[in-house]
């Protein structure tokens, strides 16, 4: 018994009957990488905005607290 190629298989070739990608072009999981290579660009050090600031400020705030109710329940 003969089975016909899956559609998944047909479209791995191009029209003329040739594959589309190269071995180089498939990563080591199988994902085809159609995108271009981007250099990475180091990242540079910026100066903290206040918002950004606030948050972090409230995010401690809150983590600390938290701990605190935590470890002394009757405290509060």
């Amino acid at each position: 018994m003969s089975r016909a190629p899956s559609p998944e298989a047909e479209d791995d070739r191009d029209g003329d009957g040739e594959w589309r990608f190269g071995v180089d072009d498939v990563g080591p999981d199988g994902i085809v990488d159609d995108e271009p290579e981007i250099e990475q660009l180091p990242i540079e050090p910026g100066s903290p905005r206040a918002e950004n600031v606030a948050f972090v400020f409230l995010g401690v705030l809150l983590a600390v607290g938290l701990i605190v109710i935590t470890v002394f329940p009757g405290a509060v």
